[in-house]
Order: C-alpha cells, then sequence, then structure tokens
C-alpha cells in the first residue's frame, strides 16, 4: 500500500533565535525596545527600526555596545523608505532571518463620528500597511532562509470591539487576518508565521501616538471611570513572543486578560462586547 503525504511538503525545525538575523519595527520603546534586549541575549542579531531617532539611541545605550545591534530609522508608513530596508539590513548583516512586526499605534479616545479622516489613515498607514509593506519587501528573501519567520503584532482590540478605539482595532483585525492568511499561503514552505495579540501592556504607546493625557484618562477617578486594568510588564510579553517564536505558536496571546477575553469573545461574543463597553462607557462620557 501507497501513503500519500497529505498537507504542506515542508518540515523544518522551529527557529531557535540564536544565531539567526531579526528586524524588530518600533524597537525604540515598550516592547520593540524589550524584544531587541532579550534576541540580543539570547545570541541573535537585531536591525533595530523605528521613527524616532531619540527613542532608538535609547535602545541602544541601555543594550549596551553590540556589534550585533544595527539602528535604522525608518517611517514604517513610507513604502520606498521600507521596500529600501531590506537591503540595508542585509548588507549590514548578510541575512535575514525573521522580522518582528512591532510598531503600532492607538487613535484618540474618541467614537468614529468624531475622528478625521487623517488620523484614521495615519493608524491604518502605521498599523496595518506598514507590516504589509515589510513582509512584503522582505518575503522573497525569506524564503530563500533554511527558515524564517514573520510575526505580525495585532491586539487584542483585534478580536475584541473596544469603543473608542474602533479604527485601532479594525487595523488589528486586518493584522490578524493577513497573518493567518499568510500563514496558509506559506504553509508548504520555510517560512513560519505567527500573530500575537498582547492585552494590556505597560507602554508609552499612548505618548507615542501623539495622545498627551491618554493614560490619565484611563485612570479615572476611580468613580466616574474605570481604573486601568492590571497590564503586563514589557520584558514579561517580550519572552512570551520570544518563546512563540521559538516553538512556532500559531497564535501568541500575551497577557491574562488577553487570554480571558479570548475565551469569552469565543464564547459568548456579544457578551463579551457588552462587557467591554461596560467599562469604557465613562471615559467615552467624557
Amino acid at each position: 500500500m501507497t501513503l500519500t503525504r497529505v498537507g504542506p511538503t515542508c518540515d523544518h525545525e522551529n527557529m531557535r533565535v540564536d544565531g539567526k538575523v531579526f528586524i524588530v519595527t518600533g524597537a525604540g520603546s515598550g516592547m520593540g525596545r524589550e524584544l531587541t534586549h532579550l534576541l540580543l541575549q539570547r545570541g541573535a542579531s537585531v536591525a533595530a527600526v523605528d521613527i524616532n531617532p531619540g527613542s532608538l539611541a535609547e535602545t541602544a545605550q541601555t543594550a549596551g555596545a553590540s556589534d550585533s545591534l544595527a539602528l535604522f530609522i525608518v517611517n514604517i508608513a513610507d513604502r520606498e523608505a521600507v521596500e529600501a530596508l531590506p537591503e540595508k539590513v542585509i548588507a549590514r548583516f548578510g541575512a535575514v532571518d525573521g522580522v518582528i512586526n512591532n510598531a503600532g499605534i492607538i487613535q484618540p479616545m474618541v467614537m468614529v463620528d468624531d475622528l478625521d479622516y487623517q488620523v484614521i489613515e495615519r493608524v491604518m498607514a502605521v498599523n496595518f500597511w506598514g507590516p504589509v509593506y515589510l513582509t512584503k519587501a522582505l518575503l522573497p528573501h525569506l524564503k530563500t532562509r533554511p527558515v524564517a519567520h514573520i510575526i505580525n503584532t495585532s491586539s487584542m482590540g483585534g478580536f475584541l470591539p473596544v469603543p473608542g478605539q474602533t479604527i485601532y482595532g479594525a487595523s488589528k483585525a486586518a493584522i490578524k487576518l493577513f497573518t493567518e492568511g499568510l500563514h496558509s499561503e506559506l504553509a508548504a514552505t520555510n517560512v513560519k508565521v505567527s500573530v500575537v495579540f498582547p492585552g494590556a501592556i505597560s507602554t508609552n504607546i499612548a505618548s507615542n501616538s501623539g495622545l498627551s493625557g491618554f493614560q490619565e484618562r484611563m485612570s479615572g477617578d476611580g468613580k466616574s471611570q474605570p481604573k486601568t486594568p492590571p497590564m503586563t510588564a514589557a520584558d514579561e510579553a517580550a519572552r512570551i513572543i520570544v518563546a512563540g517564536i521559538e516553538r512556532d505558536h500559531y497564535r501568541v496571546l500575551v497577557g491574562r486578560d488577553a487570554k480571558l477575553m479570548d475565551f469569552l469573545c469565543r464564547l459568548a461574543p456579544k457578551r463579551a462586547a457588552g462587557f467591554i463597553y461596560q467599562q469604557m462607557k465613562g471615559i467615552l462620557g467624557s
């Protein structure tokens, strides 16, 4: 009897990060900075990408002197700049084995009615088009590597509607399905694909998004507005993500809140949406 193999024909081992070269976007702060530090500590080389030169310099300073780190000031919403990046990184390190599309911004805490198109387009440009540009620019090279990995950062807001962050959520939902589609398209290749769903992470994404006072509004006074939910530390989030890479996880949930809401959304999506609305309506009302 002849057995016929069904499904993907590529059977590479999972990627270990040591000795590999990664591009990390949003490396100037938060999870991106911690991912850069952790990858370097694990023996990887990192092309750290950010739009903010000062923040990127701080990442380099806190990482310590290393030939395994290179800094690239790039606006990921600029397609031409992104398309030129892989060649520069390959010239520096000789190859690229993985990309962590981590950079992202949030929107002002207002409803869609009150959002200008300029804000909507900026959120989509950074959160969706940036990862698309970099993924497409890198794919021809990644396919030549013995094993490669694409990691795209969605959000708990990518599967759970958060009033006042609807456009942000739409951008992250787009990244979710983009990544899942890539996983299927590349299943028979050497390129592995994971999507990350962070919950509340202790970062400065609000200030990086140009939203002064956002954290104060989220914290509230404990009466008319909800208190900020427990947050996962950025370094812990980085550890979870790197473990997800090395174990080739399809989905990487970061934080107890992300895991809980993922479960509730599967069990009773409308009830989960209502729960989040009750948490957020005080902020929207303000």
